[in-house]
């Protein structure tokens, strides 16, 4: 990858879309969000993991498709910010969060067809790395239209996954 530009032109990216790889997706990663490497390589070892113990590759299919949408957000910086402020929109709980729900899922749509990955019509029910589906929001409020959104916004532990952790706040006043 090639070192960061000092001042990115507005509207466009920071690095070009790496291939969706692990490798690739690494030093993508280290590249954008050296702060997140720690997660990335627990993901990955994870993913690994289950997949061998499953004999599947379900699960680094999973990681690629999460680690890959969370690299073409990164690479706009101000995609990125707004998706950290529609989380922090929802997470707060004080306006309705449909709005802010919807734009969410439009910029991880708009992602996934960037990163030229498919959405699966059941996408929405797999657990991201790391999770498990019990440890989702229960099925009322906000935590379930949260939970629709396919969004790993629920994870085991604060911190976990790809992305922002203010949505931790979220997954635990949801779960309540």
């Amino acid at each position: 990858m090639t070192a960061l530009h000092a001042q990115p032109q507005p509207g466009e990216p920071l690095i070009p879309m790496p291939a969706l790889t692990p490798d690739a997706l690494r030093a993508a990663v280290e590249e954008l969000t050296p702060s997140r490497m720690p997660a990335f390589v627990r993901d990955l070892v994870d993913a690994t993991t289950s997949a061998q113990r499953a004999q599947s590759l379900a699960p680094l299919r999973t990681f690629v498709h999460t680690w890959g949408v969370f690299v073409a957000i990164q690479r706009y910086p101000s995609r990125a910010a707004r998706l950290r402020h529609l989380e922090n929109v929802v997470s707060g709980g004080v306006v309705d969060p449909a709005d802010a729900i919807t734009e969410i899922r439009k910029i991880h749509a708009d992602a996934e067809a960037e990163a030229g990955l498919a959405v699966a019509a059941s996408s929405s029910s797999l657990p991201y790395p790391g999770t498990s589906a019990s440890t989702s929001a229960t099925s009322s409020g906000t935590g379930e239209a949260l939970r629709r959104t396919s969004l790993p916004l629920f994870a085991a532990q604060c911190g976990d996954g790809p992305y922002i952790d203010a949505a931790c706040s979220v997954s635990h006043a949801t779960a309540l």
